[in-house]
């Protein structure tokens, strides 16, 4: 199920889906997220959003990422993905977008229940 999440300090919403995803994963507030990814682009002479820089983030902190299964590339959504994954930590990752799966609820600032994930990143124990 999908659950309004903008943890944006203005309640803005901007291309931050990297951020807010970060944040709700680590159970962190939105600044300190930013200020991870920012750091970590400089280094990486990237962007903070880019795919590479949050996906090292989360690498630091213990996140794994893996593939969504091939039974049905185009149509298991990020609603199907959170049924199959009831308990756990979970980022899903749609190519340019990313929402994080809490215990089976979808935390997102937009409705991204009917997107499709290409891969997901969890934490080994929780998988």
């Amino acid at each position: 199920m999908w659950k309004e999440y903008n943890p944006n300090p203005m309640k803005r919403r901007v291309e931050d889906c990297a951020v807010r995803a970060v944040a709700k994963a680590l159970d962190i507030d939105w600044e300190e997220a930013y200020a991870l990814l920012s750091a970590a682009g400089y280094a990486m002479g990237d962007m903070p959003h880019s795919n590479a820089v949050w996906g090292a983030v989360l690498r630091q902190h213990g996140y794994y990422r893996d593939a969504i299964p091939n039974k049905c590339p185009d149509c298991y959504t990020a609603a199907d993905f959170a049924r199959d994954h009831p308990k756990g930590t979970f980022i899903l990752g749609f190519g340019q977008h990313v929402a994080t799966v809490v215990d089976g609820d979808i935390y997102d600032s937009w409705d991204s229940s009917n997107e499709i994930p290409q891969y997901f990143w969890f934490v080994k124990d929780k998988k």
